[in-house]
C-alpha cells in the first residue's frame, strides 16, 4: 500500500491508502486544506485535532448544502419530465393569391419569348 504526504492546514501527514487511489487522497486532503487556512488565518495556532475537526465540519456543511441543492434540482427535473408535451406550435402561412400565380407564367412566357429573339439574332 502506497504511503502519501498530505498538508492539511500547513502540517504534514502521511497517510496509507490503496494502490491508485492516491489521486482521490491528494484530492481530499486539498478540500480539507482549503477549509482549514481560514481558520488557521482566524485563530492562529490550535491542535492539529481541532483544525481537522472544523476543517472536516465546515467541509461537511458545504457537502450538506449542495447534496440540497442537489435533492432540489432532481425534484425540479422530475417535475419537468412529468409535465406532458407542449403541443407543436401552429404556423399559418397565407394562401398565395391566384393573380401572383397569373403573373409568373405571364413573366415566364415574357422570358422565354426574349430568348427565343435573342437566341434568332444570334444565329443570323
Amino acid at each position: 500500500m502506497p504511503e502519501v504526504d498530505i498538508s492539511i492546514g500547513g502540517r504534514k501527514f502521511q497517510v496509507v491508502c490503496n494502490e491508485g487511489e492516491e489521486h482521490f487522497l491528494h484530492s481530499a486532503a486539498a478540500m480539507l486544506d482549503i477549509e482549514a487556512q481560514p481558520l488557521i488565518e482566524q485563530m492562529g495556532r490550535m491542535p492539529e485535532s481541532r483544525m481537522l475537526l472544523m476543517a472536516g465540519l465546515m467541509l461537511a456543511d458545504k457537502t450538506a448544502a449542495a447534496e440540497d441543492e442537489l435533492h432540489l434540482l432532481r425534484a425540479r427535473i422530475a417535475e419537468l419530465e412529468g409535465r406532458p408535451e407542449p403541443a407543436p406550435l401552429r404556423i399559418e402561412v397565407p394562401v398565395i393569391p391566384p393573380q401572383v400565380s397569373e403573373t409568373l407564367a405571364e413573366i415566364a412566357a415574357r422570358a422565354e419569348a426574349l430568348a427565343a429573339r435573342v437566341e434568332e439574332r444570334i444565329a443570323e
